[in-house]
């Protein structure tokens, strides 16, 4: 007789700023409840967490490596992007200066990744997508440790990136950092195009995805620039986010109260918010991971 069938669990983890770190405290909600993940998939900051995850670092002790980097990799303010705007748009459209390169979030992570002995996304033990946006073909690319059987174009995909240069590439907010530059690309945030990877993940085998997910909070006179830009991509990728969610099995929609995309202040309530949502939600989840 074979072996017993195993029903293959994904989770699509969004963009969102600060508010990212609440998908660690789903992941141990979901871990605390006995729900096993095999494939993972993030964008941006889901891109950050997943593949920590995937690497082995248990969701408590994301939270905690958070908590130490956030500050360094948020530390902005609202002039030098106005002023790396006027540079950019006015000054020389050939290059990309005056935003945060991101080359901080690519040394954590590749300093993370070492720790685990992992040098590549290839390397990563467990199934991962990491969507990414080239501003120069307007194509999306996808770094991801194995190429799925039924991709249409493999040369969306790829394999030999660092962990910390697949992270920064999706990882490239608009607005806040330039364009990560490999080779002939320029990559930018995900969420451009891809802002949560159900499909993606399905591709990779999972049977039944999880998709995790952040509402923008609407624009008022206390909104600041990072609060436009950020409903403003919200917007552009709304119509693909739908098609998104109809793929998932289940969509879990963590409230954060009016978060900021860079309010570092409230990382500690938004890993709970993260944690609390899937424990509302225990009983429908469990029902949809254990039926085949």
């Amino acid at each position: 007789m074979g072996g017993a069938f195993v029903l293959k669990i994904g989770i699509a983890l969004s963009g969102g700023g600060i508010r990212g770190i609440a998908h660690a405290g789903v992941l141990k909600a979901l871990e605390d409840y006995g729900i096993k993940i095999d494939i993972i998939g993030g964008t941006s900051a889901g891109s950050m967490i997943a593949s920590l995850y995937a690497m082995g670092y248990a969701p408590h002790y994301i939270y905690l490596l958070f908590k130490r980097y956030a500050k360094d990799i948020a530390a902005l303010n609202t002039k030098p992007i106005l002023s790396g705007i006027q540079s950019w748009f006015f000054h020389n459209k050939k290059t990309f200066t005056g935003f945060k390169d991101g080359e901080i979030i690519e040394n954590v992570y590749n300093k993370l990744a070492l720790r685990k002995g992992i040098k590549t996304i290839e390397q990563i033990p467990m199934p991962i997508v990491i969507p990414s946006v080239d501003i120069a073909e307007s194509k999306e690319y996808v770094f991801t440790n194995q190429i799925p059987t039924e991709a249409e174009d493999n040369s969306q995909y790829i394999m030999d990136i660092s962990v910390g240069k697949a992270v920064r590439a999706s990882s490239s907010f608009p607005a806040v950092f330039n364009p990560c530059l490999m080779g002939s690309h320029a990559f930018m945030d995900g969420g451009v195009l891809d802002n949560i990877p159900v499909y993606e993940v399905k591709k990779q085998g999972a049977k039944k995805v999880i998709a995790v997910k952040f509402d923008a909070d609407p624009i008022d006179k206390s909104s600041n620039l990072m609060d436009i830009v950020m409903k403003t991509i919200d917007i552009m990728g709304s119509k693909i986010s739908e098609e998104s969610l109809e793929m998932s099995d289940f969509v879990l929609n963590v409230y954060t109260d009016k978060v900021g995309l860079l309010d570092v202040d409230k990382l500690d309530s938004c890993y709970q918010y993260g944690y609390d949502c899937v424990v509302k939600n225990i009983n429908k989840i469990k029902e949809i991971c254990e039926k085949e």
